[in-house]
C-alpha cells in the first residue's frame, strides 16, 4: 500500500506538471488565435499520463498492451458505438426539451467557422443534415481507430495505472470517483485560459464548467473503466475514448448560435442534460459491479 501511494503520488506529479505546462502554452496560442498550434498542444498533453507512469516507474507492463480480439468483440463493439449512441441520445433529450434551439440552416457553424465551411460542404454536394450523418458514420468507423492512438495516451495511465490504485486504496466506487474527479481536473488549464469545451462568457465561468466536467469525467470514466476491466486490454477503452472524441462536438453544429455561451447544459455530451443518458447507465454498471463483488 505504501509503495502503491508513493508510485501514485509521483505519477500525479509528472502527469499534471507535464500536461498543464503543454495546457498553458496551447491555451496562449489559442488567445492569440492560433487554433491549429491549441489542438497540437492539446494532442501532446495526451500522451502526458503515459509519460508521467513510466516516469513515475509504474507496473505498465501487465495492463493489457497485446491486442485481445478473442471473447473482447462485445466489448470491442461496446467501445465504437456506445459513445455514439449516448452522445445522440443526449442531443435529442436536450433538443426534446428545447425545441426552438435546434437549426439545421447551419447558423452555428457559420457563426464558429465562418462561411468558408458552408461553402465547402456545399461544393461537396452536402447539406449540414447529410454532413452530421458522415460524421456519424465516421464517428464509429474510422474516428475512433484514428483517436485511439492519441487516447492511449491518456488511457495507459487513467485507466491502466490510476484506476486500479485508487480502486486498491479507496474501494471501487469511491476510486473510481475520485479518478473521475482527477480527469477532470486535468483539464483544468486549457478550460480556465481557453475556454475548452464550454467556451466563455456563460454562466458561472469557469466554476461551473469546472465542476461539469468533472461530472462528465467521472460519468465516462467508470464506464471506460468498467470496459478495460471486462477486456483487459488498455485499447479498447482507448478505442471508445478515440469515438468519444471524435463524435461528441457534431451535436453543437445544430445548436441556435445565441445559446452558444450555454454549453454547460448541452446539447453536446458534456452538458448537464445531454449527460443524463450515459448517468444512467453509469449508475447500472456501478450496481451491477458492487453486486457482483
Amino acid at each position: 500500500m505504501t509503495n502503491t501511494k508513493k508510485t501514485l503520488t509521483k505519477y500525479f506529479i509528472w502527469t499534471f506538471t507535464i500536461s498543464w505546462i503543454l495546457q498553458i502554452i496551447g491555451s496562449y496560442l489559442a488567445i492569440q488565435g492560433n487554433a491549429t498550434g491549441f489542438r497540437a498542444f492539446l494532442s501532446l498533453a495526451m500522451f502526458a499520463p503515459l509519460l508521467g507512469a513510466l516516469l513515475a516507474k509504474a507496473p505498465l507492463r501487465d495492463i493489457g498492451w497485446k491486442p485481445k480480439f478473442k471473447g473482447n468483440i462485445r466489448y470491442i463493439l461496446a467501445a465504437l458505438f456506445l459513445p455514439a449512441v449516448f452522445t445522440i441520445l443526449g442531443a435529442v433529450l436536450y433538443f426534446v426539451i428545447f425545441p426552438d434551439r435546434l437549426d439545421f440552416t447551419g447558423k452555428y457553424v457559420i457563426a464558429t467557422y465562418g462561411q468558408e465551411m458552408m461553402d465547402q460542404l456545399a461544393a461537396a454536394g452536402l447539406t449540414l443534415p447529410m454532413y452530421l450523418v458522415v460524421g456519424t458514420v465516421q464517428s464509429v468507423t474510422l474516428g475512433p481507430i484514428i483517436n485511439m492512438f492519441f487516447a492511449l495516451g491518456e488511457e495507459a495511465g487513467w485507466r491502466g495505472i490510476m484506476s486500479p490504485m485508487l480502486k486498491e486504496q479507496l474501494g471501487r466506487t469511491k476510486g473510481l470517483i475520485v479518478g473521475g474527479i482527477i480527469w477532470g481536473a486535468w483539464h483544468w488549464p486549457s478550460m480556465i485560459l481557453a475556454g475548452y469545451e464550454y467556451g466563455k462568457g456563460y454562466w458561472g465561468d469557469p466554476f461551473l464548467g469546472m465542476a461539469l466536467f468533472c461530472l462528465a469525467t467521472t460519468v465516462w470514466g467508470i464506464l471506460l473503466d468498467y470496459i478495460y476491466e471486462k477486456s483487459h486490454c488498455i485499447w479498447i477503452p482507448s478505442l471508445a475514448h478515440g469515438a468519444m472524441n471524435a463524435i461528441a462536438t457534431l451535436p453543437v453544429m445544430v445548436l441556435e448560435p445565441e445559446y452558444a455561451n450555454q454549453l454547460t447544459v448541452g446539447p453536446a455530451p458534456m452538458g448537464i442534460i445531454s449527460l443524463i443518458p450515459a448517468l444512467v447507465l453509469c449508475i447500472w454498471v456501478l450496481y451491477i459491479g458492487n453486486r457482483n463483488k
